[in-house]
């Protein structure tokens, strides 16, 4: 990271695609549905990761990594930086405890709480009121609790499953859930009007780790995600500026058609 500086200038100089008010519309629409996990246990190396990828991402993603090693500035850092901030806690705790925890995570000004279907509806339903206070208590904009459903490690959920968490994600008020790509369809038919968050992108032909359940950028938006997350297919990447490029011209191709 010792030429970071540079990096940024000209990740920063990288021209946008087309031209006129339309195209940047576009690309900033892109930009929105496109997170990068900032999975470091560093907050001067997250944040210039997140300056390097400003260009290709408009959210930013605190993972327990970052937040354990960061705490609770470093939301407050990215959001006045200007991105949308996208907190993966995946709260599962009893209900009194998971409202407290997401009321104060709503006043720092997080855009996206993760709540994990698995500790039930009453934990999630207590999460999405208390994200929600915490917003309206600090005026800020509501934010959009997301019902973790399947782990995008874990190969072999049963499809009755996802069904069943992401009906509870609904029940509980939840804006959107946390899916992988291959469970969209399941997911879509039980609640199709959630935002649906995929994990687990993979540029194709490269390894996908500890993902079992992953999928590329094209295969996920097409399978109906509305924002992808997306870590290692990037921030592990020879050059890192290349495969994020690389990542908006396949969406851009996969959403015109």
């Amino acid at each position: 990271m010792a030429n970071d500086g540079a990096v940024v200038r000209q990740a920063e100089s990288v021209p946008l695609p087309g031209a006129g008010t339309d195209a940047l519309d576009a690309v900033e629409l892109l930009r929105q549905r496109l997170a990068l996990a900032l999975d470091f246990d560093d907050t001067v190396i997250a944040s210039r990761w997140a300056t390097r990828m400003r260009p290709w991402f408009g959210v930013a993603k605190v993972g327990l990594e970052l937040f354990s090693a960061a705490g609770p500035p470093v939301v407050a850092e990215l959001v006045e930086a200007g991105f949308s901030v996208f907190v993966d806690m995946k709260l599962a705790d009893i209900p009194t405890t998971t409202r407290r925890a997401a009321r104060v995570l709503g006043a720092l000004g997080a855009s996206y709480l993760t709540i994990h279907t698995c500790a039930g509806p009453s934990t999630l339903m207590a999460g999405v009121e208390g994200l929600a206070e915490g917003a309206d208590r600090a005026g800020l904009p509501a934010p959009v609790a997301l019902g973790i459903t399947i782990l995008t490690s874990d190969a072999n959920a049963p499809a009755e499953l996802v069904r069943a968490r992401v009906a509870m994600a609904r029940d509980a008020g939840c804006g959107g859930i946390v899916s992988a790509a291959c469970d969209l369809s399941e997911a879509k038919a039980v609640a199709p009007g959630l935002l649906a968050v995929v994990p687990g992108i993979r540029l194709a032909g490269t390894t996908s780790d500890d993902q079992s359940r992953s999928a590329t950028p094209a295969q996920a938006m097409r399978a109906g995600a509305d924002m992808l997350v997306i870590g290692r297919a990037v921030t592990a990447a020879p050059v890192p500026e290349a495969a994020a490029a690389s990542i908006v011209e396949e969406l851009t191709a996969a959403l015109a058609g």
